[in-house]
């Protein structure tokens, strides 16, 4: 490869990948970066949910965006979701307990009761990161591909994944190893879930 044509392309990465960067929301980086310093993420790739926002980042060990994706999160406002939710049939979750819970998590690789690989975000909530499902009437793939927010409140809890995404992205760095998600809370301040934003100060 010429060296000039070498030269281009290191300068076309190193141009997306700062365009990139400037296109998280800052106060998402600025969490990002405090996890990394934080030494809080195992020293790899994590992610960070905002349910408000229905979107998901990875970011590399020093809290660098790697990639982004809209995503489907619990229908219901909240933090907490009920301490039996796991053991429940879905048919007995009421509308207001389809809770996507806040807070850091240990992310585990395994499968459901359908055999389907998922990424587990909260096993005892059977709460995990999977592929976006086709459920009838609910139009989930649409959703995820409108510009608004709103119309992305619609699982029990888990959070639906761009299929795409799910196998190119989450796949290689948390689909064979723990790792770590932050879900980012709406009822309470991050400050009072996370004791290394309070550090960071």
């Amino acid at each position: 490869m010429p060296i000039r044509f070498r030269t281009c392309v290191a300068w076309l990465s190193a141009v997306l990948a700062s365009a990139a960067v400037a296109q998280v929301p800052e106060d998402i980086q600025r969490f990002a970066l405090a996890a990394a310093n934080a030494r809080d993420v195992f020293a790899k790739p994590f992610a960070v949910i905002d349910k408000p926002r229905a979107r998901l980042w990875v970011f590399d060990e020093r809290g660098q965006l790697m990639r982004d994706s809209a995503v489907l999160v619990g229908a219901a406002a909240g933090d907490v979701a009920p301490d039996d939710i796991g053991t429940r049939p879905l048919s007995q979750v009421k509308p207001h307990e389809k809770i996507t819970p806040a807070g850091r998590f240990v992310t585990e690789p395994g499968r459901n009761t359908k055999g389907e690989d998922v990424i587990w975000i909260d096993y005892d909530s059977a709460v995990s990161m999977h592929r976006v499902r086709n459920v009838p009437r609910e139009n989930r793939t649409q959703r995820l591909a409108t510009p608004t927010v709103s119309d992305n409140r619609i699982s029990f809890g888990c959070v639906n994944i761009p299929v795409a995404f799910y196998e190119q992205v989450l796949m290689p760095h948390f689909g064979k190893q723990t790792g770590v998600v932050y879900v980012l809370p709406e009822s309470q301040t991050r400050e009072a879930l996370y004791p290394f934003l309070r550090d960071s100060l």
